[in-house]
């Protein structure tokens, strides 16, 4: 199956950002992907000028213009969205960061609240983002069972593993990676290890301009990178072969060879 990925700079203008979605999504059909994902804060970019109460008002629900034009194109053109966007809460001046699967039929069959949030390297996204609390089970779709992460989640190896554990072949992590020292080889190598570790394809998807870096992935079973999007502005293709997800299970049986009656023993 053929996945397509997209990289751009999305703006502080929500309606122009979605003139750009809608395009992408009809040339990735075009091109016979049967899904398209986004990057992390695909709906608008917020600067730190913008106040928590300033993003509230932006925000919308799932059932706002934003999610459900995004879903009358996927219907529209038979091909499944992973996106994100920011979603209200009943959090005073506070939103929810949450990704969406989007079916073929136009139907959001999966969401997911950003659980950790990045409050590190002299960032505060509690200061406007409420965070998720609980993982999203894995969704199936045409590339195979797919596991919701987003951006920071990465960090945290217990996700990935509980996503892979509860029979995740793919992992979609929509991004919006800040530069900074270092910061383009821990995003790599973040990537990579997820995918070894749990013998599964890594999708990441990233926001590329403004203080992002870009390089979106898609890394395989093994830990081979086969896209690495640099700096460009667009959408490329991949295909995913859960064959590859099997092989590499076989071979290297991480997940059976765990010792979860082991682990809970070491006491701090």
């Amino acid at each position: 199956m053929k996945a397509a990925v997209i990289q751009f700079k999305a703006s502080t203008n929500k309606e122009n950002n979605l003139k750009k979605i809608i395009s992408f999504i009809s040339k990735a059909a075009s091109k016979n992907a049967t899904l398209c994902a986004f990057p992390e804060f695909m709906m608008f970019y917020t600067n730190s000028s913008q106040t928590p109460k300033q993003l509230a008002n932006l925000a919308e629900t799932i059932n706002g213009n934003f999610v459900t034009t995004i879903a009358k194109v996927a219907k529209k053109n038979n091909i499944q969205v992973i996106g994100s966007f920011y979603e209200k809460s009943r959090t005073k001046d506070r939103v929810y960061d949450t990704s969406f699967v989007i079916d073929k039929s136009g139907k959001v069959i999966s969401t997911y609240r950003k659980i950790h949030l990045y409050d590190a390297l002299g960032f505060r996204e509690s200061d406007k983002i409420v965070s998720g609390s609980k993982i999203t089970k894995p969704v199936n779709t045409s590339l195979g069972k797919i596991g919701m992460m987003i951006c920071y989640d990465l960090r945290f190896p217990e996700m990935s593993r509980s996503l892979a554990a509860a029979g995740s072949e793919v992992l979609v992590v929509p991004s919006a990676w800040v530069q900074g020292n270092m910061k383009e080889e821990h995003w790599i190598t973040l990537n990579k290890t997820r995918a070894i570790e749990n013998g599964c394809y890594v999708i990441a998807p990233d926001q590329v301009g403004n203080i992002y870096c870009g390089r979106s992935l898609v890394v395989d079973p093994y830990g081979k990178i086969l896209l690495d999007m640099k700096k460009k502005q667009g959408i490329d293709f991949v295909k995913i072969d859960l064959n590859k997800v099997k092989q590499t299970r076989k071979i290297l049986p991480l997940l059976k060879n765990r010792r979860t009656d082991v682990y809970p023993t070491l006491k701090a």
